[in-house]
C-alpha cells in the first residue's frame, strides 16, 4: 500500500509540461536502452554499443551511440550516473535533445 501512495504523491507533484505521463508531450517513434554517462541539469546522457558491418572488408567493428534525453521531473530524483534506462523519441526539445527518458530499468 505504501508504494501505491508514493506513487501517486509523485504524479501528483509532477507538473512538468514536457513529461511524457503527466504533460502534453508525445513519445513516439524509436526506443533505446542503455546506460547513463552523465547527467547535466535535467538532461541525461544515455550510451550503448551497437556492431557495424563493413562489406568491403567482411569484419564487424563495435562503435559506441551517445544520446541525450530530457529527464521528467517525476523521474528526476530517481536516475542516477550508471544507471540502465529506456528512452523513447519524440519532438525536438532542443538543438541536441530529440528523446524523453521513459523509464528505468535498473
Amino acid at each position: 500500500m505504501k508504494k501505491q501512495e508514493q506513487k501517486s504523491k509523485t504524479e501528483e507533484k509532477c507538473e512538468d509540461i514536457e513529461c511524457p505521463f503527466h504533460g502534453a508531450l508525445r513519445a513516439r517513434g524509436r526506443t533505446f536502452k542503455g546506460n547513463v554517462k552523465k547527467i547535466v541539469g535535467r538532461r541525461a546522457v544515455l550510451e550503448f554499443e551497437r556492431v557495424i558491418h563493413y562489406p568491403k572488408y567482411e569484419r564487424y567493428a563495435k562503435a559506441k551511440t551517445r544520446l541525450h534525453a530530457r529527464i521528467p521531473m517525476c523521474l528526476l530524483n530517481q536516475i542516477k550516473v550508471g544507471d540502465t534506462i529506456k528512452i523513447s523519441e519524440c519532438r525536438p526539445l532542443s538543438k541536441i535533445i530529440h528523446f524523453v527518458v521513459t523509464e528505468k530499468i535498473k
